[in-house]
Formats: C-alpha cells, structure tokens, sequence
C-alpha cells in the first residue's frame, strides 16, 4: 500500500535557522503520528510543508503521491489549526457551507449538515461566528476543515479552546476518521491524548525527530519521562 503522506529529507530554512533539518516519515492509510515537542521545534512548520503551504528548501512532501504544493493535492488534505480563521460576519453554517462549495461538493449542505453534527455544533450553527465562543468557533473550524471528506488530516494543536464536550467530539472525530482509511498527522502537547489517538510517536527539537517509533505499547508516563529528557 503506497503511502499517504510522505517526508522525504524535508528541510526549511528562514534567514539561515533551519526551522526543518531533514525530516522523513510516511503514513499509510489509517495510521496516525502524534507529534510532540516545545514550542519553536519546528512542529508547525512541518505541518505547513505536508499541508502544501510553504515549499521546502530542500526535500520533498507527498500526499496520495503527489508532490507538494501541487494544488491537485490539497482536495486530499484537511488542515485544522489552533487558530480559527473563520469569517466572523457569516454564521458557522455558511463558513462551513462555503468551503464545501469551493470543493465542488455534489451536495454542499448536505456535507455542510453532516460536519456540523459530526462536531456537535448543529444547534449553534446559524448564529454569526462573531457571537460564538471561542471553543465553539473551533468547533466550526473543524467541521470546515473536515466536510470535504479528506483522507489526509493536519491538525495543529487542534484541541485548543475547545471544552470537554467538544475535546470528545474532535477525539471520536479523529478515530472515526482513521478507522474509515485516512492518515493523521496531530500535533499537540498533550501527551496522553496523542498517544491515544497514534499509531506512531515522534518527538521534535530544534527541527529534527529526535525519537520516532510506533506508538504499541508505549506508557504514557514513561513517555513522559522520555520527553522531558530529550527537549530539556
């Protein structure tokens, strides 16, 4: 089976700091990477380079085998960042709405409907982004970044903001897409919940993987201890 998201020597330079020093990892289809590591490790701007946001370099990203930033990739891709960047004035609904039109839906508002309820926000859903709260306007964020159907999700501390009820909902969201075929890539810097969601492990520090492994059988608390060695 051909890998879904592939790295191959990534390397991203900004005026002489290698943000990204040579990072490789692939996915296959339902597998998912927890990514950890201290702020400024270089986590975000490897995202960026799988999502086809920025070019790298030197290396290369692929997605469903196609080379980055090719724009026939990005249908593939699902990005949900910690920041919302929705359009305040529109509702969850139509922010949701217009993005599954700029895919070229079949059934837009059908998409629309199955996202919103799939983040548990339906009821919320016509109400102006503007008036919502934080954790609710990530909330449409994500039904947004998942109502294409994507089999490659990017998600950058996706659990930011979000409260209990919404932390559940992105979780069930997050299985329920691995299990349906789709390759994770989470960012995050919460250990146990990573961990529960991976089916490998990476931690990052000044721009490289400096521990990489599947995720089977690792203790979150041993884990722990690892982490705290490697980027102190």
């Amino acid at each position: 089976m051909a890998p879904r998201v592939e790295a191959l020597h990534l390397v991203r330079v900004f005026g002489g700091r290698r943000a990204v020093d040579g990072v490789s990892c692939s996915l296959r289809a339902g597998e998912c990477l927890a990514l950890f590591g201290p702020n400024g490790a270089g986590k975000t701007t490897t995202l960026r380079l799988l999502a086809g946001l920025l070019s790298p370099t030197s290396g290369e990203a692929r997605v469903a085998g196609v080379r980055l930033p090719a724009p026939e990739a990005r249908h593939h891709i699902g990005l949900i960042s910690h920041r919302a960047m929705l359009y305040e004035a529109l509702t969850g609904r139509e922010n949701v709405a217009f993005t599954a039109r700029l895919y070229g839906l079949p059934d837009p508002d059908g998409a629309t409907d199955r996202a919103l309820r799939a983040l548990r926000i339906a009821e919320r859903a016509d109400v102006p982004v503007r008036q919502l709260s934080r954790g609710m306007q990530q909330r449409v964020a994500i039904a947004r970044a998942i109502v294409h159907g994507p089999d490659v999700l990017l998600a950058d501390e996706p659990y930011t903001g979000l409260d209990e009820q919404g932390a559940s909902a992105l979780t069930a969201l997050l299985r329920e897409r691995r299990e349906a075929g789709a390759a994770i890539v989470v960012v995050t810097h919460h250990l146990h919940e990573g961990l529960a969601l991976a089916t490998h492990a990476a931690i990052m520090q000044g721009g490289r993987f400096v521990r990489h492994e599947p995720a089977q059988g690792l203790d979150p608390l041993a884990y722990a201890d690892t982490y705290r060695a490697l980027v102190a």
